[in-house]
């Protein structure tokens, strides 16, 4: 019996592939959903952490603002680091670094100090989600990324939950620093990476030097900054109906730190499943029909998130909003990945992500300014309209590389 020598790069044991891609995922997933608990404890304390420093909501949102806008030069660190290094080392270093600036947020004596542990959080949080997104896509086969896209950005609705279950159980007993000091815990994923996930194949047929990766990014400066743009309007659908919807319940509607809490899970159940669902859509249909879908029916759901005049109509709107803004955005992961070029798909999707997000960081701050001065949920719906409908003009006018391959396929 002859045949190809076997390629240590390409191994033909299915199964070792599946386990090396479930490890990887897991990584991913894991990742982006404690990067996302942490991220998510400070919008169910916004009001009690103003009272302890005697600021106003509005300057505490602005921790969220530096959060949100120090993103890119995550990406920008540690997306090199992935190109040129491997996904698997700046993955670990991030998960610690972020880890670590989680728990002394928690021990901040006061605003000033508070405002920079947030902000140098956003480098951490910037720099998880592109290598593990690139670390995941790259490790799966092509005709499931969308299923799995959804499922791996449904890491960020599920931090969410771990946010509200954690602030119902911990918050009304032992206040708001205890919960960033939980935050510390993603540290010990690093062990996990370090134990069992694979180096990326895809990566590794490439291992490009400095110059190539500056090459990639200037051949593609064009996509680049249409991804920013796209990116930036996507950061405004989802922060701006996330960020500032629980202080919206509380102030507004009435409800008590428990009853926020409840919602909240309930409205990320919805979004995990729009997760899923419209990934799994746009394998069948491609990635901008699904985006598309889900943002205009989101549209339709404004009325009865923000202004339904009883309890069952706005916690089932809430929960239909994120349905389809997760839809929206569980494809992002596949997207984006696709649309980089093999040089940088570490740096690349990352930093449109997250200048995108730069961008688009003032939303959570504008939104508690108008929320005071003219309700916010007035704020919430002014935003959502805004973003659901230039968002799915965007995705229109644009492309995709539905099922790109990554690298050569197996030696045959």
């Amino acid at each position: 019996m002859t045949g190809a020598p076997a390629d240590p790069a390409h191994p033909q044991n299915p199964t070792t592939d599946d386990s090396k891609a479930l490890h990887a995922f897991l990584a991913g997933f894991l990742g982006w959903t404690l990067d996302a608990f942490d991220f998510f404890v400070l919008v169910f304390v916004l009001p009690s952490i103003a009272h302890d420093f005697h600021r106003s909501i509005a300057d505490i949102a602005y921790s969220i603002t530096l959060t949100l806008a120090m993103r890119p030069v995550g990406a920008l660190i540690f997306g090199w680091a992935a190109d040129r290094y491997g996904r698997r080392v700046p993955l670990m270093v991030d998960v610690i670094f972020y880890s670590v600036v989680e728990v002394l947020s928690g021990l901040a004596p006061g605003y000033r100090s508070f405002l920079l542990l947030r902000a140098l959080y956003g480098i951490g949080m910037g720099g998880e989600w592109g290598v593990g997104a690139s670390l995941v896509m790259e490790s799966v086969p092509p005709h499931r990324r969308g299923l799995l896209s959804g499922l791996l950005q449904e890491g960020y609705s599920t931090g969410y939950l771990l946010a509200a279950a954690a602030y119902f159980f911990v918050f009304p007993h032992w206040g708001w620093r205890p919960l960033f000091v939980l935050g510390g815990a993603p540290a010990l994923l690093a062990l996990y990476i370090r134990s069992h996930v694979p180096e990326s194949k895809a990566w590794q047929h490439v291992k490009p030097n400095p110059r190539q990766i500056l090459y990639a990014i200037k051949n593609n400066v064009g996509s680049l900054l249409y991804l920013v743009l796209l990116m930036t309007l996507m950061s405004i659908v989802s922060h701006g109906t996330q960020d500032i919807y629980p202080t919206f319940l509380e102030r507004e509607r009435g409800f008590g730190p428990r009853e926020v809490a409840t919602i909240a899970v309930i409205y990320n159940i919805g979004a995990l499943g729009g997760g899923l669902c419209f990934g799994l859509l746009s394998d069948r249909l491609g990635r901008r029909r699904a985006m598309i879908g889900a943002l205009l029916l989101g549209l339709l759901m404004v009325p009865m998130w923000v202004y339904a005049p009883w309890v069952v109509l706005l916690v089932t709107g809430a929960f239909l909003m994120q349905f389809m803004v997760q839809g929206a955005f569980g494809v992002i992961p596949a997207h984006l990945t696709e649309m980089s070029p093999n040089e940088a798909r570490g740096l690349f999707p990352g930093l449109a992500y997250h200048m995108g997000v730069l961008l688009s960081s003032a939303i959570p701050y504008v939104e508690a300014v108008l929320g005071k001065r003219y309700g916010y949920g007035n704020a919430l719906a002014i935003a959502a309209a805004f973003a659901f409908s230039s968002s799915a003009l965007v995705i229109g006018l644009g492309h995709e590389r539905h099922r790109a391959e990554f690298h050569p396929p197996p030696p045959t």
